[in-house]
């Protein structure tokens, strides 16, 4: 369910930002970048900031999580 949900905000974290960078400022790429970034890190630390959110707010782990996919 984690990996769901993951997916889901980070999906939707990127089309906010093309939408923003497209309507109001093309400094929002900025944002995409830093997503890109904690992403790439995940993957080498296995800590992802989203997936602790995500378990402190009651969402269950099971089989993948964000720092494995």
């Amino acid at each position: 369910m984690l990996n769901k949900y993951f997916r889901v905000i980070v999906g939707f974290m990127v089309l906010l930002m093309v939408g923003l960078t497209y309507f109001v400022s093309i400094n929002w790429l900025w944002f995409g970048v830093f997503i890109g970034i904690n992403m790439i890190q995940s993957a080498f630390t296995k800590w992802c900031l989203l997936e602790v959110i995500l378990l402190k707010l009651g969402v269950k782990k099971e089989g993948n999580s964000c720092s494995s996919c």
